[in-house]
């Protein structure tokens, strides 16, 4: 598939870099376009093409908007944390609950990872060298999109989006992600209310997760974690009582029995959002330093 970039021209950001607003990255028939924006550091002195974080929002599954991190993050303080690394940032739609049942929200997110590495080149990024980062839901989706790309070629491959079904990998080269900044992640869809239907977890499933095990268990990164999975930063609050820790806690455990780099870290205090906490700031910085130090910055 070409990808027509020129319906979007980009603005210098105040960072000195570039921001893309409102790129579409997929078309869904009988859906709005899905649109991601891309802003982008400070052009290196020596051209070379820059790494790339994609931020998934959460929200339930029911709400959100790619434009906004947490009320508890000040605004474009993520963004700017991530180009002052010299990483670029995709913040990336997805189908809410409310549009399209699961899968649709991973396909979503894999085809907004295909279609940044498909424009690796025109856009400036460097391809090989993209990491995931998500909040809640988004967490969840993020996490699910990277044990995907860590798969062989073939295996647990996700529904084609329309008019933009390419590979995970695009136009050659790998499909696997990075590293994973997971905060306070939803990891089980069955851990929560189980027996409700207008729940977060049933309203994505399309009925109660229990009833629903199979697909319940593709939508839970604690039951889809590869022999190979990328390095993964939890970050959870241990006064969460929206998702509880035990979230974080059972993926790291997970993680840690396939062989993987995991790391965990708790925060006394901090409810969901991390409201309550007054680390935010130190726990943003914490976040761009370990995808960082995994992108290679």
């Amino acid at each position: 598939m070409s990808d027509d970039l020129s319906m979007v021209a980009p603005r210098r950001s105040a960072e000195g870099g570039l921001l893309f607003e409102g790129l579409t990255y997929a078309v869904v028939p009988g859906f709005r376009p899905l649109l991601l924006d891309l802003h982008l550091p400070p052009t290196p002195a020596d051209g070379a093409a820059v790494p790339l974080v994609v931020w998934v929002h959460g929200g339930g599954f029911q709400f959100g908007d790619r434009r906004y991190p947490p009320e508890t993050v000040a605004p474009g303080a993520l963004w700017a944390a991530l180009t002052g690394a010299g990483i670029a940032v995709a913040t990336i739609d997805y189908r809410l609950s409310g549009e399209a049942r699961f899968p649709a929200q991973l396909t979503d997110v894999t085809a907004a990872l295909a279609f940044l590495r498909r424009n690796a080149a025109a856009l400036g990024l460097d391809g090989g060298r993209i990491a995931l980062w998500g909040e809640s839901a988004g967490a969840a989706l993020a996490a699910l999109a990277a044990f995907a790309s860590a798969q062989p070629a073939g295996a647990g491959a996700s529904e084609s989006v329309g008019g933009a079904g390419d590979s995970a990998a695009g136009a050659g080269g790998s499909a696997a992600v990075a590293a994973v900044v997971l905060w306070y992640p939803i990891t089980d869809l069955l851990a929560r209310s189980p027996d409700q239907a207008d729940s977060s977890e049933g309203r994505l499933l399309g009925g109660a997760p229990r009833e629903l095990p199979e697909l319940a268990a593709q939508g839970s990164p604690v039951a889809q974690v590869p022999a190979n999975p990328p390095p993964v930063l939890l970050i959870h609050g241990l006064a969460d009582v929206t998702v509880p820790s035990e979230h974080s806690r059972r993926l790291y455990e997970e993680l840690l029995k396939a062989g993987g780099r995991a790391e965990l870290r708790l925060v006394p205090g901090a409810a969901h959002i991390f409201e309550g906490c007054r680390e935010v700031p130190s726990l943003v910085a914490e976040s761009v330093a370990f995808l960082a130090r995994e992108l290679g910055c």
